[in-house]
């Protein structure tokens, strides 16, 4: 109710996150954002100072990799219709046509390009989407692993679970922080939305229950909607259980086994840098070099170098055939750092399921996806059970987004199982489908595989549009002269008694 004041997410009573899940999640963001605490040391005067903390991004550099890897905007989805509807006010006459629109007005296949790389680095992703009753156009709310928490889940998935936004205002000289709370739950055979929000002056507090209207004029606070099969909320975790909290339905980011190797990547690299800056060139000379007092005119005399050089420092001379400059820069250690870098990075390859060579720290180009398939490769191994959770997700936000839209009377066609719906992911890097072509055409022509089959593993289609395709193949193709001559006679005289 209004006025209860919550300091952290798990203060609601509805939500019992593991605290140490929270950590994690947050722990994750810091890193893959690059925030790293100061390091403190004491200069050679013996005063503390503290300077920032070079790191390599690996957290960021493992998941742009695998995202890349995963899936791009080239991906093509494609849902069978068991029968098409007419087109009638918004409607679509077709589940695919329905599915093309939403998806091409949200920048779908962009966005999720994009959000892929955040997904593999901090655990999870999801995506819910909703009606905008002021356009008629289903929309995309997506949610980063901090922003989401689940209630009630079991082995198939998360059945419920709340969404996060933070929205900011200024009020005078304050920073208003509003926290909104989307709670997703059942109630029996009732899909039930519960919308909540929070005002603080800290961004580390939920803060005070305020009424919706304070910045959401319009919004409702309980909405109820019939007839779904499946929560509106479609949740991405990257491939693998959670063997740090076995508990938790939440993923993990892929290197959250691998915090201390990441460690010292950074320990090391850091090091390194700090080598560098302290390893410029430094020559003591004579204080009489440097000297600047008046000459016997009163006039100072020119110094010796360039004032703008900072390599030299003045040393006392105790004896005239003291040499007057001597160079005391010691070489950098760079071969041993570059080669405890490059041993760490093949651990983490390691940790990561990612073949050798995927990461270096010598300028050796990356491998290309020919080599990776060529070589029957970790990575593609690794690639492909991510690919798995990814297509997973994709159908179950296409179905979400029919039932939604169904219920709002956006779309009056059948909702497609998952059976139904296609995800091709555009894998001609990856596999050479004239290859593919080749051996299934040898299959086909001992009779070890239908057509339809061909077509559905080749071009990634469900099984209604392999069909349809090859009816339309059929009707392409010329037909014998002799039944050529047949269908003529039918035109003509009709079929015989």
């Amino acid at each position: 109710m209004t006025g209860q004041t919550l300091k952290t997410i798990n203060d609601h009573p509805k939500i019992n996150i593991d605290p140490e899940e929270l950590s994690r999640i947050d722990r994750n963001l810091r890193q893959y954002e690059g925030k790293y605490p100061k390091v403190q040391y004491y200069n050679s005067n013996g005063d503390l100072k503290e300077r920032d903390f070079m790191t390599l991004n690996l957290r960021k550099l493992s998941a742009d990799v695998l995202s890349g890897l995963v899936f791009n905007e080239q991906c093509e989805i494609t849902v069978s219709d068991a029968k098409e509807e007419e087109k009638e006010g918004n409607t679509y006459k077709s589940a695919h046509e329905f599915i093309q629109h939403v998806f091409e007005h949200n920048r779908f296949k962009k966005n999720l390009a994009d959000y892929l790389e955040p997904t593999f680095a901090l655990g999870g992703l999801t995506v819910r989407p909703y009606v905008d009753h002021a356009s008629g156009e289903v929309e995309f709310s997506w949610a980063l692993a901090n922003a989401f928490y689940p209630l009630r889940s079991n082995s198939n998935g998360i059945s419920e679970g709340v969404m996060k936004s933070v929205t900011t205002r200024v009020d005078g000289k304050k920073i208003i922080y509003y926290t909104l709370l989307e709670f997703h739950e059942w109630e029996k055979d009732l899909y039930v939305i519960t919308n909540e929000l929070y005002k603080s002056e800290s961004p580390s507090e939920v803060g005070k229950r305020v009424p919706l209207g304070e910045i959401y004029e319009e919004m409702q606070e309980v909405t109820y909607i019939s007839r779904l099969s499946r929560p509106l909320f479609n949740y991405l975790k990257p491939s693998g259980f959670n063997n740090i909290n076995p508990h938790s339905p939440l993923g993990l980011g892929i290197t959250d086994n691998s915090v201390s190797t990441l460690q010292k990547v950074n320990d090391t690299y850091d090091q390194f840098w700090w080598e560098i800056k302290m390893g410029q060139r430094t020559v003591f000379v004579s204080d009489a070099m440097l000297n600047t007092l008046p000459d016997e005119t009163g006039r100072p005399p020119k110094q010796v170098f360039d004032p703008d050089v900072n390599i030299f420092k003045s040393m006392p001379t105790t004896d005239d055939k003291q040499d007057p400059v001597k160079d005391v820069t010691s070489d950098i250690r760079t071969d041993q750092y570059i080669a405890a870098i490059n041993q760490s990075l093949r651990t983490l390859e390691m940790e990561l399921k990612l073949s050798v060579g995927t990461f270096s720290f010598d300028g050796r180009s990356m491998k290309t996806a020919t080599e990776i398939v060529s070589e029957n490769d970790l990575t593609y191994r690794t690639r492909n059970d991510h690919v798995y959770e990814v297509e997973q997700f994709i159908k179950g936000l296409v179905v979400s987004v029919l039932e939604l839209a169904q219920a709002y009377d956006l779309f009056k066609g059948d909702i497609p199982t998952h059976e139904h719906i296609g995800v091709d992911f555009d894998d001609g890097v990856f596999q050479d489908r004239s290859a593919l072509l080749k051996f299934y055409g040898q299959a086909k022509t001992f009779g070890l595989i239908p057509t339809t089959e061909i077509i559905q593993r080749v071009f990634k289609v469900p099984k209604e549009t392999a069909k349809q395709w090859l009816e339309e193949i059929k009707r392409e193709q010329p037909m014998d002269p002799s039944e050529l001559a047949y269908q003529r006679q039918r035109e003509q005289f009709g079929d015989e008694e």
